[in-house]
């Protein structure tokens, strides 16, 4: 509420620190263009509203506060005399949205100089030119510094998800590769017994009892029990003896197969009881040729699966074919994010996930909290990689009131305290140069505050470093309806 407007004293002006340099002239003008208002306690504008004045403060006392998500957090608390804050930036006109960028309200009574933003950017360009120009300068290139380096951040995160994704990728293509060619030698084996056998006339019978046998035998690996080493070491021996007292043809090459196959000598002695001795020996170099491609080709199955995952994971990873804004299970991000980083985790990190099964889709931008899930996770593995000790990585969700939140904790050094309030500034990291550009957490903030209305706080100590972030279940429309929205403020918690 205003408390109304009063004349400008030009001698008063001059003690406020922005205008003690200025001439007689100037201080004239500035007060025909402006003018001295009283506010009572309360609002005087509010964020996102039309950045029509610039207020400078003579009495009283001032709160700028910001939007974060659905909660308004003060940022400054004053009372010194000259303190600005409105439409600062009238000077770039038409080049930037002029809006508020904060709320400003008076605790008490307060009295302003109050400048019209046309008459603002007016006196900025007529009276300091050429600081007018040095601050475009600034402004835009700062913003186009941090654009093209968000640009490379968001690349790196990707290039930590190929590195890793080629990775898991080249282990089972590997294994694909070597059963795929293990596979055709057994067949060519499998072929070349078959023939040998089908060549004799007097063995035909014998030959339809061997398909037989063939069918009941792939059928009873398919039903295979999970052994122990112990237990798989001790039915070697005993499919062993087995073999080797029955003098076949490399009982001890063969052994292992049957064992891995599940086949025991209960099934040898079935075997037995059903081929003639002088076809036992053949029979069953015939049906390792068998198992052997069987056990091949689940190997194949299984690594197929395994590169089937890893592409879902991807997918999943990138949304590539979702909507850019939709609900989303976060484990499902959060699973596919962890399996695409396996690789650059390593074997010295121990992943724990930690998950509340109970936790609702939320809206929001799937492939965007991926970025925020890679940049975290990969700054948790450089930490304690750093400490060549490898840690504990751990991922927990549960639900904290209206909003869900994901903590993701590392057994690293930990934060120092004196720069826990700057982590989440552009441009600042405690990795040493070229290790780090300095946005990965300036733009996993932009992404969860800015884009999704949430929350993304540190708390930190040697061997304990856990980033919050808490994001709305069901968000406010004013939530998301202007996500592009600039907002400085970082907080730590």
């Amino acid at each position: 509420m205003t408390g109304g407007e009063v004349l400008c004293d030009e001698q008063e002006l001059r003690k406020l620190f922005l205008f003690e340099k200025l001439t007689p002239d100037q201080l004239t003008q500035l007060c025909r263009a402006g003018h001295v208002e009283w506010f009572d306690a309360g609002p005087v504008y509010r964020e996102g509203d039309p950045a029509e004045n610039f207020y400078t403060l003579f009495e009283g006392t001032v709160v700028l506060s910001r939007l974060v998500g659905v909660d308004e957090v003060d940022v400054t608390r004053t009372s010194a005399p000259g303190v600005y804050a409105g439409a600062f930036q009238a000077y770039l006109g038409d080049q930037v949205p002029q809006v508020y960028n904060n709320s400003l309200r008076v605790t008490e009574r307060s009295r302003f100089f109050v400048l019209p933003a046309e008459a603002f950017a007016r006196i900025m360009r007529d009276w300091f030119p050429m600081a007018v120009h040095l601050l475009e300068g600034l402004f835009f290139g700062f913003r186009n510094t941090q654009e093209a380096i968000g640009q490379r951040e968001r690349l790196l995160a990707l290039g930590s998800v190929t590195a890793g994704l080629t990775h898991e990728l080249n282990n089972p293509a590997a294994a694909a590769v070597r059963a795929t060619a293990a596979l055709r030698e057994r067949i060519a084996r499998v072929r070349r017994e078959f023939g040998e056998i089908a060549a004799d006339p007097q063995r035909g019978k014998e030959l339809s009892r061997l398909n037989d046998l063939q069918d009941r035998t792939v059928a009873r690996i398919e039903q295979a029990p999970t052994l122990g080493p112990l237990e798989a070491a001790d039915l070697e021996d005993e499919v062993g003896d087995w073999l080797a007292g029955r003098e076949i043809a490399d009982a001890w090459e063969l052994a292992p197969v049957f064992v891995q196959a599940g086949l025991g000598t209960d099934w040898l002695d079935g075997i037995a009881d059903q081929v003639p001795d002088g076809l036992l020996s053949r029979a069953l170099d015939w049906l390792g040729c068998t198992v052997e491609a069987e056990l091949l080709l689940t190997e194949i199955e299984d690594a197929t699966h395994r590169i089937s995952n890893l592409v879902g994971a991807a997918k999943e990873y990138s949304q590539l074919d979702r909507a850019p804004y939709q609900r989303a299970d976060v484990h499902e991000l959060l699973d596919s994010t962890l399996l695409l980083l396996g690789g650059k985790l390593g074997p010295d990190i121990t992943v724990v996930r930690d998950y509340d099964a109970s936790l609702p889709s939320i809206p929001g931008y799937p492939a965007e909290l991926n970025q925020v899930w890679t940049n975290l996770i990969d700054n948790a593995a450089w930490a304690m990689h750093s400490t060549g000790k490898g840690g504990t990585l751990t991922v927990r969700t549960t639900r904290d009131g209206d909003r869900v939140l994901v903590e993701i904790g590392d057994t690293g050094p930990g934060v120092p305290a004196e720069v826990q309030s700057r982590v989440f500034d552009p441009f600042f990291t405690t990795k040493p140069v070229g290790e780090g550009t300095g946005l990965g957490l300036d733009i996993s903030w932009r992404i969860i505050v800015n884009r999704h209305g949430g929350d993304l706080r540190l708390q930190s100590e040697p061997g304990d470093t856990r980033f919050q972030i808490r994001l709305p279940i069901d968000p406010a429309p004013s939530d998301t309806e202007n996500p592009e929205q600039e907002q400085e403020p970082r907080h730590d918690g």
